[in-house]
């Protein structure tokens, strides 16, 4: 997979991209706002392409910045999906719980992702608008084994009660923090071990026969 990260640096600062797919009007812009500026519209608001905004947070004494994308749901827009989500390290899909289709969505999204970021993307998917419960469509157990099958983390979230929202961000950074510590040991077990490489002198062991006395002590020397 391409360098999704920025890695770190010596202030043990992260750099994260993280997309928000789904269908529209489950909520994804209430979502974001609700965790960045801490903000409820009442309102559908229906994004355009896409925006972006930033989150600073910090975890166990290192600085993270989120680089979100908000991206339309709507069916117009489904070609530039792959323009904004290509070098994601994490990803969002979330679904409204009283809208089955939505969450079948989900699974193509998930399998977009995993197309052109392979596995090394962190998922999250996210059940919105649980201020809705008693007009809920889809099975919490059939969603959470989804995720599960996909390698994601399921959460259930409400923009409006702001509800599992600040959990699922962080969680989904910490995967991704490890996921970038990984990634940085494996490149750095490479280095060294390519300069062991290096190090080595490659010595030919088949010696050209000299005569009868080399070949004589070939036969002796096993």
């Amino acid at each position: 997979m391409a360098n999704n990260t920025s890695g770190t640096n010596a202030s043990c600062a992260y750099n994260f991209k993280v997309v928000l797919l789904g269908e529209g009007c489950v909520g994804k812009t209430s979502l974001v706002l609700r965790y960045v500026e801490d903000k409820f519209n009442d309102k559908h608001i229906t994004t355009l392409q896409a925006s972006f905004l930033n989150k600073k947070i910090n975890i166990a004494g290192k600085r993270v910045n989120l680089c979100i994308w908000d991206t339309a749901g709507q069916e117009r827009f489904h070609a530039l999906g792959p323009i904004f989500y290509r070098m994601s390290n994490g990803a969002v899909l979330v679904y409204d719980i009283t809208d089955e289709d939505s969450f079948q969505k989900v699974k193509n999204w998930v399998k977009e992702l995993k197309k052109m970021l392979g596995n090394e993307v962190c998922l999250a998917i996210a059940g919105n608008k649980i201020d809705l419960e008693k007009e809920r469509t889809v099975a919490i157990e059939d969603a959470e084994a989804y995720a599960v099958s996909v390698g994601a983390k399921h959460f259930l979230t409400s923009a409006k009660q702001n509800r599992g929202i600040e959990e699922l961000f962080l969680e989904l950074t910490r995967r991704m923090m490890e996921r970038a510590r990984e990634a940085d040991q494996k490149a750095s077990s490479l280095k060294r071990s390519g300069s062991a490489r290096r190090n080595i002198v490659v010595v030919d062991d088949e010696v050209p026969a000299a005569g009868p006395r080399a070949g004589c002590c070939a036969g002796q020397a096993s």
